[in-house]
């Protein structure tokens, strides 16, 4: 999977499991603020990434997650995207 369809794979289910308007996915955006996440959120989060990507996340990632794009990085770093 390249940057790109990894990138258009999680805004799919951003949309679809967040129900995310796609006007508010915009890689800058503050991962928290553009989704509208509280803390069960981001459990249900880290089970989709999961099972989607098999790639973990812990709380301790997410200090470093600020952005979509931080996500995003995140996620092709661990699944090794081209």
């Amino acid at each position: 999977m390249n940057k790109s369809e990894l990138i258009e794979t999680v805004n799919g289910f951003l949309i679809e499991e967040f129900e995310v308007d796609s006007s508010s996915i915009i890689p800058e955006s503050n991962l928290k603020e553009a989704l509208d996440l509280d803390s069960l959120d981001y459990v249900d989060l880290v089970v989709v990434i999961e099972s989607n990507f098999g790639v973990k996340i812990t709380g301790e990632d997410f200090k470093t997650i600020i952005t979509l794009q931080d996500f995003y990085d995140f996620i092709c770093s661990k699944t090794k995207c081209d």
